[in-house]
């Protein structure tokens, strides 16, 4: 019989003939970093995984690696089967992380370093319209076949294609091109990449929105789809919506007894002061890249060889201010040969002169240390993985639901200096828990329990996500709204940071339990990251079995 690593061996190797970062980490050196957008494209990896799918069920395990790889591999497998039959894949345009946001990201991870390195960056900008065309074909045939998204989330991305066109994007990137032979091929190609930028929003509000439903939720069925892949986990939707609530509650009562700490009456009176001190704010721009990365560094000093082993060749993190994003801080990894460091990316609202950073240290702990460049860090250095589980196993419960975790981990050992930043932490808590009621109310359609503390409101709306993000989590007008847009762009995705962690926190009580006096939190963490990134029901298997 087949064993599981030759299954995923297999996979790898057919998946890196049709997709740049399975030839990454296939050990190959891939020509170009742009995926496949077209309709053959996405046929052609869904038919793949088909195949797969049905050659890994019949595979042998041996060993504990060998069964954590099946976990993973027939979840994931199953997972991009699912959403592509459901149309999911194949229509997805959203405020983040879409195909269209993916191309445009390309180019925050291409070097610009040497003439070699620009030559690059001037070939894959001739490679943008193409790109681009080619999955407006995808998704004209998507809408052909009855499987389009809402008309906001259309009109969304349509306006941040405009954005980045308007503060010229491309122009600002090949602008830092120090000169030479290749000059006159890069402002070319930026400026064919920013005209397919504004062809393919064109395209979106000429041709998709007219089509598009006003409805916003997508309903049950495709819910729980979406749900079981985001999470790789069956759950049940009625207890989270319950959890989501009990969270929102526990965490308020938190939160007061720090605004009380810090001699305030109420949450929204400690905001309002510490938002007005300007002790607490750092200038957006050169100065705010600059306190990200000290920031970074300190907390890089705090855990390495005390509470973590971080591996020496994914220590750095690149710290950018990013202009094309909208008011969030996001994380991207190293490369698998670990050539280009992890990295975080921060845009600031706009408007915004200076940046009240104490809100904003529990999300640098989400998105760094010890949340996702640590994960990151430990599973590309983990040499018995599997190369399929390590650089391209995604599961969203997964990966945020341990950056989840980190933030309260970074609490308990100390890397929060003073109470304000406990308080931007606890926002950040009560955010993720209000995530949870708002994506289940919006999509679901879910009535909001009468004396709930929060609102009076009794059925959801997109303007009581964004009121319930600004007054209960403290989150700016403008990040919120673009919050509950990726909430109904990416349904049930909002679910995975708070299942996730739940998940994290019960192996590790389970462990405790187990181990008594002599249980080490630092072996534990590092055990359980070492088994690799896996849907949540192959984890809670896998994390059951440590010692």
């Amino acid at each position: 019989m087949t064993s599981i690593t030759a299954v995923a061996d297999g996979y790898l190797d057919a998946l890196a003939d049709l997709d740049p970062q399975a030839a990454e980490a296939a050990g190959r050196t891939a020509d170009s970093q742009v995926p496949d957008l077209s309709p053959d494209g996405f046929d052609a990896r869904a038919e793949l995984a088909r195949r797969a799918a049905t050659a890994a069920a019949a595979a042998t395990a041996h060993g504990p690696a060998e069964r954590a790889l099946a976990g993973a591999l027939l979840d994931r497998l199953a997972s991009e089967v699912d959403l592509y039959d459901a149309g999911f894949t194949t229509r997805l345009l959203a405020p983040l992380a879409t195909p269209v946001h993916l191309v445009r990201q390309i180019f925050d991870n291409l070097p610009r370093n040497t003439e070699d390195d620009w030559a690059v960056v001037a070939a894959h900008l001739r490679q943008v319209p193409a790109a681009l065309d080619r999955y407006a074909a995808t998704l004209r045939r998507s809408a052909q076949r009855g499987h389009l998204v809402a008309r906001r989330q259309v009109l969304v991305v349509a306006e941040q294609c405009t954005a980045w066109t308007t503060a010229d994007f491309y122009g600002r990137l090949v602008a830092g091109y120090p000169g030479g032979l290749l000059a006159g091929q890069l402002h070319l190609g930026a400026r064919l990449a920013t005209t397919a930028t504004a062809d393919f929003a064109a395209f979106l509000r000429a041709e998709l929105a007219p089509a598009a439903s006003e409805v916003d939720g997508v309903g049950s069925d495709l819910y729980r789809v979406t749900a079981r892949s985001f999470l790789g986990a069956a759950v049940d939707l009625d207890d989270l919506y319950a959890y989501g609530w009990e969270e929102l509650d526990r965490t308020a009562a938190e939160l007061r007894a720090v605004a009380n700490e810090l001699g305030h009456a109420d949450v929204a009176a400690a905001r309002a002061a510490l938002d007005a001190d300007p002790d607490g704010r750092v200038p957006a721009g050169p100065a705010l890249e600059q306190w990200l990365r000290q920031r970074t560094a300190q907390l890089t000093d705090a855990l390495d060889g005390t509470h973590f082993d971080i591996p020496p060749a994914t220590r750095r993190v690149v710290c950018r201010i990013s202009p094309a994003a909208s008011g969030v801080m996001y994380y991207t990894p190293p490369d698998p040969a670990l050539t280009r460091p992890g990295a975080i990316w921060w845009s600031v609202p706009t408007g915004q002169s200076t940046v009240p950073v104490w809100r904003h240290v529990g999300t640098l702990c989400h998105e760094g240390l010890p949340g996702h460049h640590l994960q990151h860090a430990i599973t590309l250095t983990t040499a018995d993985l599997h190369p399929w589980q390590r650089n391209l196993c995604q599961v969203h419960g997964y990966a945020e639901g341990w950056a989840h975790y980190a933030e309260r981990l970074a609490d308990e050992i100390g890397l929060y200096t003073a109470p304000a930043e406990r308080l931007g932490m606890l926002d950040g808590q009560m955010w993720r828990a209000a995530r949870v009621v708002i994506d289940l109310g919006l999509h679901l359609g879910l009535s909001i329990p009468a004396g709930n503390g929060f609102t009076r409101e009794r059925r959801w709306t997109r303007a009581l996500g964004v009121d319930i993000l600004t007054r209960v989590a403290g989150l700016d007008a403008e990040t919120a709204r673009f919050e509950v847009d990726r909430y109904l762009g990416w349904p049930a995705q909002a679910l995975a940071f708070k299942v996730g962690a739940r998940l994290w926190q019960q192996a590790r009580r389970d462990a405790e339990r187990r181990a008594g006096a002599a249980f080490d939190r630092k072996r534990f963490h590092h055990t359980a990251l070492a088994l690799g990134p896996m849907g949540l029901d192959p984890l809670r298997a896998r994390l059951a079995d440590l010692p």
